[in-house]
């Protein structure tokens, strides 16, 4: 995305940029280790179409990087850019709060 086509509001523009919900879990795995294609696949359980087309969008933002080997069999990496590895916080604070409002849920159901 061209920095002309972000949204003016900061919090669209995280948005734009991670709140699909496959992309955000893109990089809750990436924040651990750079991985295989396969191995995100797996691990995120989504189909590779979906994840094909999130990984291409996320490399073109700049959030992450693809790494190409010229070996056989092909391999390639993918990992969080500079600019990715900034979104640690954002993740921390999402699995935070989201840990905190099911534990508040849980209270509501209770005790109603």
């Amino acid at each position: 995305m061209k920095y002309k086509d972000l949204a003016t509001n900061p919090v669209s523009v995280v948005l734009q940029l991670v709140g699909a919900k496959w992309k955000i879990l893109i990089v809750k795995e990436l924040l651990k280790k750079e991985m295989r294609f396969v191995e995100l696949k797996n691990n995120l359980g989504c189909t590779a179409k979906v994840l094909t087309a999130c990984l291409k969008e996320m490399e073109d933002d700049g959030l992450i990087v693809r790494e190409e080997y010229d070996i056989l069999p092909p391999k390639v990496e993918y990992y969080l850019s500079d600019i990715g590895y900034t979104l640690r916080p954002v993740v921390d604070s999402m699995q935070k709060w989201g840990k905190e409002y099911k534990r508040l849920r849980k209270l509501m159901e209770r005790y109603g």
